[in-house]
């Protein structure tokens, strides 16, 4: 098996659409109005499916956090220290949540944690000073 992609069930598509557009740099594939959504990023399949859509797909119910969701991450690479360090300040700016300002881990990489609009954490990383 080969990983096409990854992705989230999603509350408000409007919302998240937006965030992973115009503040991560995601290319949308799709309307926003559709049950499910492709966004590309690097050459990576991303998609945002309705949580209801997907409910009534396989006739279950789901149970989801209503805040920060440590279930998994997201990770971004950029290509350096400082690049971290700008990253981390310009989408705090645009509106997303800080949980961990940049810092340099004892394993050499520098990273910080922000988390989108439904409580999805998202790492943004560099190994290179």
């Amino acid at each position: 098996m080969k990983l096409d992609g990854f992705g989230i069930f999603v509350k408000d598509m409007a919302v998240m659409i937006q965030f992973y557009r115009d503040v991560l740099g995601f290319e949308i594939k799709e309307e926003k109005d559709t049950t499910n959504v492709y966004l590309v990023k690097d050459g990576t399949l991303f998609l945002l499916y309705r949580r209801t859509d997907f409910e009534n797909m396989v006739n279950r119910k789901f149970e989801y956090l209503s805040s920060l969701n440590g279930h998994f991450e997201i990770a971004l690479g950029v290509e350096n220290f400082a690049a971290v360090d700008a990253a981390y300040k310009r989408v705090i700016e645009q509106g997303a949540e800080s949980i961990l300002e940049p810092t340099t881990e004892p394993w050499g990489q520098r990273t910080c944690y922000i988390a989108d609009p439904e409580g999805n954490l998202i790492e943004i990383g560099s190994f290179t000073r």
